[in-house]
């Protein structure tokens, strides 16, 4: 039996590709899509790992040649799936890499659904320049610069071992654009304002780097998130005088938070039995894991987190707490309702009642009716119009 022709598997894969995005309607532009089939998305993730299918806790299992086989390696990286390539901020030994479990993935090349949804979503023109903030793999810088020119392209990656590799792989293609190793976070140093931004790791908030480094007009596409959850996709137009708004685009991209902005380690401390007050609530906790209940939970609880934990001999708790003020809200079932006991400077639960109170006036709309303005030392999501109902972001 005579062995692939690997080059053109990989060919025919990224065809395939392309037509599957078209498919599904996320690939629209002609110009789009002739990046998808040329730039090689295997020569970006040579190793990588995916979240195995198997019950109990995540485990993800690494791929490689040397483990499933050339082609077949080639066709799971040509698949519409996010591939892993760190955890926990480390280097993954690739001597002889096993399955990972209880880690946290800190790299990845997204899948591609999602990078061709954001780079349709920026309306590009020819002539026009792009700064990407999280490089990762380079497989979405790679697709920028075969749209527009590398020379026209600025991408920023916080990780100096994974913008080495990303580097390296953009050389392999022919591809040289700017590449910046720091905190995206401040900006990518750019001496003329970008005509788009786009980011590919989650934010608690727009920097002020971002609106300043591009043009009025230009477009910022970001994910938005908190400690909980993410919010969504936003897309921003900024104006003359570097302020910015715009919508949530539907959809709930999961990237990872920026490291800068992580959670706290610790998530805060456990109130005792008797601390806080205690009152009946129509809400219970599913409303947190629930998508569009769960978005305004997070907007009207920007710091808090949450577990479960049972009582001694009692029941399964839910703990809300808020590690930046020592604010709780602890949620109890109580027959067929359920109890909240709640403390500190803020009452979470109340916050949250009085969000799901304004969003259910509203209709119970989902986030595409959501918009965000971004102005000097004031961040807000508002619901409907600027002139709704808002919420402040973190400024962090």
């Amino acid at each position: 039996m005579t062995e692939p022709d690997l080059a053109k598997v990989a060919y025919e894969l990224r065809h395939e590709l392309a037509e599957h995005l078209v498919g599904e309607g996320w690939l629209r532009s002609p110009e789009w899509r002739a990046a998808v089939e040329d730039v090689p998305r295997h020569e970006f993730v040579p190793r990588f790992y995916v979240a195995s299918d198997t019950p109990g806790a995540t485990t993800y299992v690494p791929i490689t040649p040397e483990l499933v086989g050339d082609e077949a390696w080639l066709r799971q990286a040509y698949a519409n799936e996010t591939l892993l390539t760190q955890f926990d901020g480390r280097e993954i030994d690739w001597s002889g890499p096993q399955p990972i479990s209880d880690a946290n993935p800190t790299s990845s090349s997204t899948l591609p659904s999602l990078v061709v949804r954001m780079l349709e979503a920026l309306e590009v023109d020819d002539g026009m320049t792009v700064t990407e903030y999280g490089t990762g793999t380079g497989y979405s810088t790679a697709l920028m610069c075969r749209r527009l020119g590398a020379d026209r392209v600025t991408s920023v990656e916080t990780d100096p071992g994974v913008a080495a590799r990303a580097a390296a792989a953009l050389e392999r293609c022919g591809h040289r654009p700017r590449l910046v190793v720091g905190n995206g976070l401040d900006g990518a140093g750019l001496h003329k304002p970008a005509d788009r931004t786009i980011a590919t790791m989650g934010v608690r908030n727009i920097p002020e780097a971002w609106v300043r480094e591009t043009q009025p007009t230009g477009i910022i596409l970001a994910t938005l998130r908190g400690w909980m959850r993410s919010l969504g996709l936003v897309r921003l137009v900024v104006d003359d005088e570097q302020t910015a708004t715009g919508r949530f685009i539907a959809g709930e991209p999961h990237f990872m938070i920026a490291r800068q902005q992580d959670a706290p380690q610790s998530l805060g401390m456990v109130p005792g039995l008797e601390d806080g007050t205690t009152r009946t609530t129509p809400h219970g906790p599913e409303l947190l894991r629930i998508y569009d209940s769960g978005f305004v939970a997070q907007l009207a609880m920007p710091n808090a987190r949450f577990f479960t934990m049972q009582a001694d001999d009692g029941p399964v708790n839910t703990y809300v707490l808020d590690s930046t003020n020592d604010s709780f809200a602890v949620l109890s079932p109580d027959g067929d309702g359920w109890t909240v006991r709640q403390g500190g400077p803020v009452p979470l639960w109340d916050e949250v009642e009085r969000s799901l109170a304004l969003w259910h006036t509203a209709g119970a709309p989902g986030p595409s009716e959501f918009g965000v303005s971004v102005t000097a030392g004031s961040q807000r999501v508002w619901l409907g119009t600027p002139s709704g109902p808002s919420w402040s972001l973190p400024i962090v």
